[in-house]
């Protein structure tokens, strides 16, 4: 006679512990942070909308908000998204060769369709306080800690004096850039951002150095 294992044992056999929740999936971030983009160049920020986004995609509207609370956070993390890599600073023992670069490639990202995003963003955080706070924190904030490090190696290879203003110094180098980018007075040119970084880091090199150059 046949014996039955037990149903306890058939019901248990190969069960894990299920996780709680769905998991996140990578490949529907990726694409919302390019619907995103893209809907943003096409229509502009009054007219985007998280549906829009969601439908664009092929996700749903919970999944966007899953990561993102807001579509300020949204379109920064985008744009950021789309930018970090190319603007991370190297380290190649000069502070001026350091910024210069990394400022030449600010000005080629400005210049180009991201440029127009970055605009749109600009443009409605003068009205929409959710944007240029999610600006500042998600994509200014990681760039200026880089640019701290970058200038503080600078003091410690005594190419910059000790007690410069950080903050100071950075907005005398980006705001010039920034400047250009939303006024069109000027060209953004690597000379300019050459002649630029000359003309501050000079500035805040070490008084010494400073006073040798003008007595020679």
């Amino acid at each position: 006679m046949r014996q039955k294992s037990p149903a306890h044992g058939k019901r248990g056999a190969g069960r894990g512990k299920r996780s709680p929740g769905r998991p996140r999936s990578e490949q529907a971030r990726v694409a919302i942070l390019r619907s995103t983009l893209k809907l943003l160049a096409k229509n502009g920020f009054p007219d985007l909308t998280i549906e829009a986004i969601a439908a664009h995609a092929s996700v749903g509207k919970a999944t966007v908000y899953r990561w993102w609370p807001n579509k300020a956070a949204l379109i920064t993390d985008a744009f950021a998204t789309s930018t970090t890599r190319k603007l991370h600073f190297p380290d190649t023992g000069s502070v001026r060769t350091d910024m210069s670069q990394q400022m030449r490639q600010v000005i080629k990202i400005f210049r180009s369709r991201r440029g127009r995003i970055l605009s749109a963003i600009l443009a409605a955080g003068q009205s929409d306080r959710e944007v240029i706070a999610a600006f500042r924190d998600r994509f200014m904030r990681p760039r200026r800690q880089e640019a701290y490090a970058t200038v503080r190696r600078g003091i410690a290879r005594g190419e910059l004096r000790k007690g410069v203003d950080l903050d100071l110094l950075l907005d005398s180098l980006y705001g010039p850039i920034y400047m250009r980018f939303l006024i069109r007075h000027d060209e953004l040119t690597p000379d300019f951002v050459d002649n630029l970084c000359e003309l501050v880091l000079g500035g805040a090199g070490p008084l010494q150095k400073r006073r040798a150059r003008g007595s020679t």
